[in-house]
């Protein structure tokens, strides 16, 4: 038989219901309950009731006991009660010497410190000492020792006559004490230490619950980090997407509308468009698969990631498209973090395909680069009016721009000049120089 088709022996019911009849069982080999009874029921000192009725009392408490037992995690306090009363009715009652079954009182403390509050806990084994303390009362009032557990006798003798060792010794008194309170002591102790058995667990679920939960956080946060470093990388992938086919896609479509003017009247010149169209092409891919390989995509992640020292080289391809370009640099050229040095030549690269889509042919634009010992600054201004369309409108290309200064915390800003064109400005901060 598998496993899975024993899953009905793991339940709660079926386990409480095997400790119920292990219990009786336990009490019939070892107390032999109808010996006992017959025996009590002979006896008219112990008890007032006849055999039959000691009998058929007995057996119906011990069924409700076993009925406690059985059902102690569906409801624990009434079940407790229940037990309670069916060994109150054994032992006190019916005069009847404990035995297995009136355990189960004990295992009803036990759970009920195991699966509810420790004031509610606390509550029931201070009654159950209340009774236990009630029955040691009783017997120690009446002057007999409490049926069926230990107790402590004192036997005290008196000699007169002449000295010992003689054969005229006379014992004048022998006096015989039973202490009934060790009975409160002997019980008072099980039932406490089957409240701090069940109360133990109890703690110990709590914590393991605690553990749980924490370890269900923590596995929600990292997964929230997760989602988060993912979005990020994403945004990052989606710009340098941006940038790489925008720019590239605005050069080949600027030389081949050039190559189409010129195929009539100028061979020559369309010849040069198209080489320039395979060139930037060719420049394209590469770069898209540099930023591919970020993604594990594809293996050739061993080129370089351009940076302003490219320049030069993105410059020529602008002016090849019929843009006019220069640049400026202000201050000491040195090197950069790769964050830094990759967003700003980025962002010089949108600002340049931004004034060749929305200005058109015959604009000129100016590149600004400056170095400090806290930051490096790029500046893109031209000197048209926009032709296709508004440049300030929010579109992706602004937007990359503005994200990439943001995460590197430094300062961007976009927006028409006073003398007409457009004019992109961002500051990024970088570690201070050593000298």
């Amino acid at each position: 038989m598998t496993l899975p088709q024993l899953s009905w022996v793991r339940q709660p019911a079926f386990q409480d219901a095997a400790l119920a009849c292990g219990l009786l069982a336990v009490c019939l080999a070892v107390n032999n309950p109808v010996a006992v009874l017959r025996a009590v029921g002979a006896d008219p000192v112990i008890s007032g009731l006849g055999g039959a009725a000691i009998a058929w009392g007995w057996w119906t408490a011990t069924g409700f006991a076993l009925v406690g037992v059985a059902l102690r995690r569906r409801w624990p306090p009434a079940m407790l009660g229940v037990c309670t009363a069916a060994a109150v009715v054994h032992v006190a009652v019916l005069s009847v010497v404990p035995t297995v079954v009136d355990l189960s009182a004990v295992v009803l403390l036990a759970t009920v410190a195991s699966r509810l509050p420790r004031p509610v806990s606390l509550a029931a084994l201070a009654g159950m000492l209340v009774v236990v303390a009630g029955w040691c009362l009783d017997g120690a009032r009446v002057g007999r020792p409490v049926n069926g557990l230990p107790t402590f006798s004192v036997e005290v003798v008196h000699h007169l006559g002449p000295p010992r060792g003689t054969d005229d010794d006379t014992v004048v008194n022998q006096a015989e004490s039973s202490n009934v309170w060790s009975g409160l002591a002997l019980l008072g102790s099980v039932l406490v230490a089957a409240w701090a058995i069940g109360s133990g667990a109890r703690s110990r679920r709590e914590y393991l619950h605690q553990l749980h939960v924490r370890a269900v956080d923590l596995e929600r946060e990292r997964d929230q980090r997760a989602a988060l470093a993912v979005a990020a990388e994403r945004g990052r992938i989606s710009r340098e997407m941006h940038d790489v086919v925008a720019h590239g896609l605005s050069l080949i479509v600027i030389q081949a509308q050039g190559a189409d003017a010129a195929l009539d009247n100028r061979p020559a010149d369309s010849r040069a468009a198209l080489r320039a169209i395979v060139k930037t092409g060719r420049d394209s891919l590469a770069d898209m698969r540099r930023v591919l390989a970020a993604l594990g995509e594809v293996e050739d992640a061993w080129h370089p990631q351009p940076g302003l020292e490219q320049l030069p080289g993105l410059l020529d391809q602008v002016r090849q498209a019929g843009t006019t370009v220069r640049l400026r640099v202000e201050g000491t050229p040195a090197a950069l973090p790769s964050a830094v040095d990759l967003s700003a030549y980025r962002i010089v690269q949108e600002a340049l395909t931004n004034v060749m889509k929305h200005v058109g042919a015959g604009a000129s634009a100016d590149v600004v680069v400056c170095y400090s010992d806290t930051e490096v600054g790029v500046e893109i201004g031209d000197d048209g009016p926009a032709v296709n369309g508004h440049r300030g409108d929010g579109g992706n290309g602004l937007r990359g721009m503005t994200r990439r200064v943001q995460l590197l915390g430094g300062e961007f800003g976009a927006g028409p000049r006073p003398g007409g064109g457009f004019l992109v400005r961002a500051r990024l901060p970088i570690q201070e120089r050593r000298s």
